[in-house]
């Protein structure tokens, strides 16, 4: 993005732009909620003359026109950058009075301190105050051509009836609840609702199991569920009121299971199970928001690991939602009017931040993507943009990977003319899947943003955008930092990696508003996770490069490292030498002892249809490539074919898996509940049966 646009976004919330709407903004709010008079931050303090550069154009006298010269005031004066943003760019009931008070070495992270404000109010009422009719939500349902609009009227009201069941039923301010449910304006509305009284919110995917969401229900203690009677997704009908019941069993703290319905099927309810819609009705549209500080919890998201019980990851309110704001709007350059597409599903983080709580804080219309990147059939998602005219499109290697497979007529098929930015996220994307998603559904002329970030970093941290104007994108590489991210590498002695074309553990050099502050009951956990390897700094478990121009490129986590005869080579490195030959659309390379050289790399490897050569053939290729790309020592000893690698209903690659196949250990596979489909485990393992003229079953 140019320089003048960054300034011109920033001026967009100035207080000469918008001094009007922030008056009849406030008047609204007060004349609903009389309760919750919201100002604008006077009294922090930051200084004046750096303000009046974030606010407006007037900011020229002071020199701070290009990208890197806003990254570094965000670097070197994050207090005067943060600030000022987090004034404009938030309604505040009460002023914060400290931008910052935070201590990696402890773990202590807090932002705007003394401020106190309501995310709900922030995300709905500004906006309903201003432009009620405009739309909030898109709900692209599982069959195509059934979408439904929702308003930002329709959206607060239903949040503001939701809130008073909720309150009505005893759920109070702090106190933890559950969401377990297809991603539907409804699920959209539950956890704003939870926003809206002070209540913490914890979705679970729709799509773990039972003992999954037992599990997280009894570290949270939560007070409530809220789930569906069924959920919709590929054609299928998912029992997810079912899967509640087996879970409630094991968790007295819940007094309550909100039923809301998704379809038209009865299901049983019990002495504790409320039909929420026939509730909802009940309340009025009106709900008083509750005043929150900034450091008050906002939600609970839990992450697992390959080991250890899943952990609690606690983001807060303030600081969370500037970044998501911020992230939102200047990556994906959203404008007004834009509809944005995220497909990923609200039980994920980046459904968090990209789906709800950024686009909406931004006021932007914002798409639900109910279904799958093959139903009806593999031209699902571009029939959809063709249909809703999306002008951004967020989605995942994994799907990207899975229709390229397909071919290129399945996008060419639709019109795609409304993209303007395609984005990339949840694991670094190769360079094939890259060139298809910006060739192919980018038709060459989108940009497109291959983002870094965690669940436990709330947005995102590395992206090619922003920059200067007309700054290179290098294909499959994340790039640049954000505002306020100061990347760092560090060796195994825990000492930082200076210069270009280096590579190391990748760290965070100092705090920024949209981390997480800790593991819920666990602080030490958080502490030791994060904060304990490389102490003064945030330590991802990423690897990662720094180019011969300082650009990121992520190689994976540090835990998917293999040593080669000494030589530490990330996983990530291969499966991307190897998924540029041209009938392989997707592989997975994990690690596992060797006699020899201490670890050797085996990988599996997906095959398109119809290939001309045979799959002896296409192994050799693959071992030149690999070869050719990295050395020698990197070529795989085993290369598996297999039909379909092990994925969640996420598309995440459980490599654990992988790893148990190829070291005889299928008696010991653990949980398998969160695949989309357990056969692929007895698929894999009879493919590895015959490569390696063994004999064993999985264990069931």
């Amino acid at each position: 993005m140019a320089a003048s646009s960054m300034l011109q976004l920033f001026c967009k919330y100035s207080k000469v732009s918008t001094g009007i709407y922030l008056t009849k903004c406030r008047r609204g709010v007060t004349a609903l909620h009389t309760s919750f008079p919201h100002t604008r931050n006077t009294h922090s303090s930051v200084s004046g003359r750096n303000v009046k550069f974030l606010m407006s154009e007037a900011s020229s006298p002071y020199g701070l026109r290009s990208y890197k010269e806003l990254y570094e005031l965000s670097i070197q004066d994050p207090e005067t950058f943060w600030g000022a943003l987090a004034k404009e760019r938030l309604l505040w009931s009460k002023p914060f009075d400290q931008v910052k008070d935070c201590d990696f070495k402890q773990g202590k992270i807090h932002w705007f301190c003394g401020g106190q404000l309501n995310v709900s109010v922030n995300c709905l009422d500004q906006h309903v105050h201003k432009t009620p009719d405009r739309i909030a939500l898109i709900w692209e349902k599982d069959e195509p051509g059934t979408e439904v609009k929702i308003t930002y009227r329709e959206l607060l009201e239903a949040t503001c009836r939701l809130a008073n069941t909720l309150r009505r039923h005893g759920v109070q301010k702090g106190e933890r609840v559950a969401i377990y449910m297809p991603i539907s304006p409804l699920a959209v509305a539950a956890m704003l609702a939870c926003a809206r009284i002070g209540a913490v919110h914890t979705v679970v995917f729709a799509g773990f199991s039972a003992e999954a969401l037992t599990g997280r229900i009894q570290d949270a203690q939560c007070k409530a569920v809220i789930t569906s009677n069924q959920g919709l997704r590929g054609g299928r009908v998912i029992e997810l009121k079912k899967t509640v019941d087996e879970a409630v069993k094991m968790c007295p703290t819940v007094k309550h299971v909100f039923v809301a319905n998704r379809t038209e099927n009865k299901v049983p309810m019990s002495e504790i199970d409320i039909h929420l819609e026939e509730e909802m009705a009940k309340e009025s549209p009106v709900c008083d928001p509750e005043v929150l500080r900034s450091e008050d919890i906002l939600f609970m998201l839990y992450t697992s690991g390959s080991t250890g019980k899943p952990k609690g990851i606690v983001h807060t309110q303030a600081g969370y939602l500037l970044y998501a704001a911020l992230t939102h709007q200047y990556i994906f350059d959203y404008r007004q009017g834009d509809v944005f597409g995220c497909v990923a599903d609200i039980g994920w983080v980046t459904g968090h931040s990209y789906v709800v709580y950024g686009p909406l804080c931004n006021g932007a219309t914002t798409v639900l993507f109910e279904s799958t990147p093959i139903y009806p059939d593999p031209g699902r998602y571009w029939e959809t943009v063709q249909r809703l005219r999306i002008n951004q499109f967020y989605g995942a290697p994994t799907a990207i990977r899975l229709l390229l497979k397909y071919g290129e007529s399945w996008v060419k098929k639709y019109d795609r003319s409304s993209l303007k930015t395609l984005g990339s996220v949840g694991e670094p994307i190769n360079n094939e899947a890259w060139e298809w998603f910006y060739n192919v559904v980018g038709e060459g002329r989108c940009t497109l943003v291959d983002t870094w970030w965690q669940t436990e970093t709330g947005g995102i941290c590395i992206s090619p955008r922003p920059s200067e104007q007309g700054a290179e994108i290098v294909p499959a590489m994340a790039m640049r930092p954000f505002f306020g991210i100061q990347p760092v590498l560090m060796d195994e002695k825990g000492n930082r990696v200076e210069g270009n074309n280096v590579s190391g553990a990748l760290c965070i050099g100092q705090p920024w508003p949209g981390m997480a502050r800790t593991i819920h009951g666990d602080h030490q956990r958080f502490v030791d996770a994060y904060f304990k390897d490389y102490p003064g700094h945030y330590f991802t478990g990423d690897g990662a490069h720094r180019s011969k121009k300082g650009y990121y490129k992520i190689t994976g986590r540090l835990d998917d490292v293999i040593n080669i005869s000494g030589h530490r080579l990330g996983t990530a490195e291969i499966e991307d030498a190897m998924d540029e030959h041209p009938d392989v659309p997707e592989t997975a390379v994990i690690g596992f002892p060797h006699d020899i050289k201490g670890e050797a790399a085996f990988a599996f490897v997906v095959l398109k249809d119809n290939i001309s050569l045979t799959e002896s053939e296409v192994v050799d290729e693959l071992k030149a490539i690999v070869a050719s790309k990295i050395a020698k020592f990197a070529v795989p000893d085993h290369v598996l074919i297999v039909k379909r690698l092990p994925k969640t209903r996420s598309g995440k690659i459980m490599r654990r898996l992988l790893r148990k196949i190829a070291t005889n250990q299928t008696s010991e596979l653990g949980d398998i509940t969160t695949l989309d489909d357990p056969n692929v485990i007895t698929e894999i393992v009879e493919a590895y049966n015959k490569h390696k003229g063994q004999s064993y079953k999985v264990s069931s």
